[in-house]
């Protein structure tokens, strides 16, 4: 069982976000933001391929 991926790729903020670039990340890349919450219209399997294109 894994747990939920959180980057800021798939956050339901990521547009308007002002943290997006000083929030904690652990060895991952997951982010440690309290104002996270994940962007629902985003399907499970577009998941990698936003996180793939923010890390560029």
């Amino acid at each position: 069982m894994s747990s939920e991926k959180k980057y800021c790729a798939i956050c339901a903020w990521r547009v308007g976000c002002q943290k997006r670039f000083s929030v904690s990340t652990d060895s991952q890349g997951q982010v440690r933001c309290p104002d996270y919450s994940r962007d629902l219209s985003i399907k499970d399997d577009e998941i990698e391929e936003a996180v793939k294109k923010d890390q560029q």
